[in-house]
């Protein structure tokens, strides 16, 4: 092995993720793959990867790992507090490991998952096409764990011969999300309190759903007690359980549920989603289906 990386701490949890398994559904398979999708592509880009390359994902900071060769690297998503070799490193900034040195993030002051992208991409077998980790089905690699190493992969394109990305961090504050009105909006007494209510984020969320806190959204009485038979699910999907507590499904939610679906999340905003912490407030914005027609309440 030539260019590796080896890790010294893998962090609360680190997984190796890419852009999924795509057209799988059929058979039971979700897609997986990094959960905010559009910060693992600048990273990729930054880098000057192919799309698609094997990435790790972070989840509130805590990896040290050490380079053996030289090798090209780039953080983006939540912007963890970073050193190499005790020296301050820039987010969002392609910079080059040396043969040796260590890279070490913090836990991030906004955001909860850090991307670390490597030109030529994480060197992992592939399940289904995918070197994904599915945290639901347990296909791809395990989590990352401490004296783990991986090899760098060659497929590359050229640099883009960008020094720096001006992008904004995920916020701190209240998030909003845009909402179109879901198979099963009829099944709720009030569908409208979904983007009335402000919403709490559970620390019980993981990368199947955020699981939301708040006043429960109550089944009209003509579906209080039936039980819906299972149906497809999507990236993005809102089920309101018994309990009346969304769960705004994420990268590896099961393919199939039960419970109503009141709306669904637009993709690009399950990013925004995806780096939610915990306690962190989040409100809903209905959007119709037709953009130049007014949603109803």
């Amino acid at each position: 092995m030539t260019r590796h990386i080896e890790i010294i701490e893998p962090g609360s949890l680190t997984l190796v993720e890419d852009l999924g398994r795509v057209g799988h559904l059929a058979v039971g398979v979700g897609r997986a793959g990094a959960a905010d999708v559009g910060s693992y592509r600048l990273g990729g880009r930054l880098v000057g990867n192919v799309d698609g390359a094997a990435a790790l994902e972070v989840t509130f900071g805590g990896l040290r790992l050490r380079a053996h060769g030289e090798v090209v690297v780039c953080l983006t998503g939540a912007p963890s507090p970073a050193d190499v070799d005790g020296r301050v490193q820039a987010h969002a900034t392609p910079f080059t490991l040396r043969d040796g040195q260590v890279l070490s993030l913090r836990m991030p002051l906004s955001g909860l998952r850090t991307y670390v992208s490597f030109r030529g991409g994480l060197a992992v077998p592939t399940v289904l096409g995918s070197a994904s980790t599915d945290t639901m089905s347990g296909l791809g690699p395990e989590p990352v764990r401490a004296g783990q190493v991986f090899g760098i992969g060659q497929r590359t394109e050229g640099l883009p011969h960008v020094d720096h990305a001006a992008v904004a961090p995920p916020p701190s504050g209240t998030v909003e999300l845009a909402v179109l009105p879901g198979p099963r909006r009829d099944w709720f007494a009030e569908p409208e309190r979904l983007a009335q209510a402000e919403w709490i984020v559970s620390g019980r969320s993981d990368r199947k759903g955020l699981r939301l806190d708040g006043e429960p959204i109550e089944r009209h009485t003509e579906w209080r007690d039936i039980e819906l038979p299972s149906e497809g699910m999507v990236r993005g999907a809102i089920q309101v359980p018994p309990s009346g507590l969304p769960v705004l499904f994420l990268n590896d939610h099961p393919v199939t549920g039960g419970y109503p679906v009141i709306g669904v999340v637009r993709s690009a905003h399950v990013d925004r989603a995806a780096q939610l912490q915990p306690g962190q407030p989040v409100r809903f914005r209905w959007e119709s289906l037709h953009p130049h027609r007014a949603f109803p309440s």
